[in-house]
């Protein structure tokens, strides 16, 4: 579309289950948040593995750009295309106004294209829901495993393996 001249750089969208969907508004907790995310996970993955922030990933319908992202391999393998959903070991979205669309439409969507880890960072409560067991292609595609997290250490799992601990603390503001 963009070729076309129908969307331009300035269109803050997303393509979700074949629809474009606006793009939340990011304010300075959530940009502070993403990038805390974004360095503590940087800090914690493999070699293998590098992390990506708002770009674009491709699935069967969509095409979301998930606030943080772990893709396999190295970014120069992606000059073509950008990531399939097949090399993503963990999708996060920094949720405050988005919350309920993180819960529900991006839960399907990541779902469905199998990506094994979602997490859903809170701002309001300063936790972390991590979603495990993806149905994959179902009528309704869901996790089978939902944890909250709001204390102490996440556990990051990258090809049904945890490589890291990540404290808790590190990804959201000090309080107080």
């Amino acid at each position: 579309m963009a070729r076309e001249g129908i969307l331009t750089a300035a269109d803050r969208v997303e393509l979700l289950e074949g629809w474009l969907v606006p793009k939340m508004t990011k304010n300075p907790p959530h940009r502070i948040v993403t990038r805390r995310v974004r360095l503590a996970l940087e800090g914690a993955v493999p070699g293998n593995w590098y992390v990506e922030s708002q770009e674009p990933i491709v699935t069967t319908d969509s095409e979301p750009e998930p606030d943080v992202c772990v893709i396999r391999g190295r970014t120069e393998d992606y000059s073509e295309t950008n990531p399939p959903s097949e090399a993503v070991g963990l999708v996060v979205e920094i949720a405050e106004a988005s919350l309920a669309v993180d819960r529900r439409l991006k839960t399907r969507v990541y779902a469905r294209a199998s990506i094994p880890v979602y997490w859903i960072v809170d701002l309001a409560t300063r936790c972390v829901e991590v979603h495990e067991l993806p149905s994959g292609p179902s009528e309704s595609p869901t996790y089978a495993r939902r944890t909250e997290v709001s204390a102490g250490r996440l556990r990051l799992i990258l090809d049904g393996a945890e490589v890291a601990l990540i404290d808790l603390a590190d990804l959201f503001f000090p309080e107080g």
